[in-house]
């Protein structure tokens, strides 16, 4: 009697193929996104809005050269996040991070910067531009912290021509806040070339982000544009800042914007010089603004 090897059940043979289909699936789907994720191309972009339509989300903005990219040029960006459009006008700079995903771009992690102040609401027209105090305005005395956490007011000044700035420490775009910060440690060293002029100036950096800015914040920014930590230094050039209806005061007498948008800011620059009597002679509403522009402001008043 020949015997037969008993029939495999049609349902192990089934099972099986099911295994197998569902594992080529989930390996296919795991690359899929990994192809997916890794032509996800991120790229660094700085520029100007020229305008802003909140209805179609984008912006149209005339950026630098993307290295690797694109060369420089004027285009409309998708923007990622709804709030950029409550704030965003046009004139600002802005910072933001470009995604490229295969055929889809957009723009995220964006860092505004203003010469205007913003409308609380999109579509909502922005306010005429506060330019701040004039030539001519008397200086309020207003009371700050400095970076050694002692008391001071803008009236201890007077006799002196006070050179005044306004900076976050956080700030992340180098021809603002940084620049500032650079450009008055180069005004310190040319001053100390000059003891007559040395001894009847003053410089003071004030910033706008009490909350982080803290005393030892300050002084350790400091130190690291001045290259000094020695009382002298210090005597000099001083950074300060107070509470948040100080810093609020003395910026909107001199025309700042600084909006708070999550650990960074949307804000303007101002840059002062202050007679020994305690008005203002000239305001600079830019990063435009030269060593040698200040050093002639100072000279002009200390001669006149």
């Amino acid at each position: 009697m020949t015997m037969r090897s008993p029939a495999k059940p049609r349902t192990s043979r089934l099972l099986i193929c099911i295994t197998f289909y569902c594992g080529a699936l989930c390996i296919g789907l795991l690359a899929c996104q990994s192809r997916n994720h890794s032509t996800e191309q991120h790229y660094e972009l700085k520029g100007q809005v020229v305008s802003v339509d909140p209805q179609r989300r984008s912006a149209t903005i005339a950026h630098e050269e993307i290295p690797g990219y694109m060369e420089a040029m004027t285009m409309p960006f998708t923007l990622k996040d709804q709030w950029v459009y409550r704030v965003l006008t046009a004139g600002d700079h802005v910072q933001a991070t470009l995604v490229v995903a295969g055929k889809r771009t957009w723009l995220e992690d964006m860092v505004i910067t203003k010469d205007s102040p913003a409308s609380a609401d999109a579509g909502t027209p922005a306010e005429a531009p506060n330019l701040g105090a004039q030539t001519g305005a008397t200086v309020p005395n207003f009371s700050l912290i400095n970076q050694d956490q002692q008391a001071i007011s803008f009236q201890q000044y007077h006799g002196k021509v006070l050179l005044l700035t306004f900076i976050y420490t956080r700030c992340p775009l180098a021809n603002f806040c940084p620049q500032m910060s650079t450009n008055f440690a180069a005004l310190h060293q040319a001053l100390r070339q000059d003891p007559e002029l040395y001894a009847r100036t003053h410089l003071l950096c004030v910033s706008f982000d009490p909350t982080f800015d803290t005393p030892a914040v300050l002084r350790s920014y400091e130190v690291t544009y001045a290259g000094s930590d020695t009382p002298e230094t210090f005597a000099h050039w001083e950074f300060a800042s107070g509470t948040a209806q100080q810093v609020d005061d003395i910026a909107q007498f001199f025309g700042l914007v600084h909006v708070p948008q999550t650990d960074q800011f949307t804000h303007s620059l101002r840059t002062v010089v202050i007679t020994p009597e305690g008005k203002v002679f000239k305001v600079y509403r830019g990063n435009d603004w030269t060593v040698t522009d200040l050093l002639r402001d100072v000279r002009q008043l200390l001669t006149r």
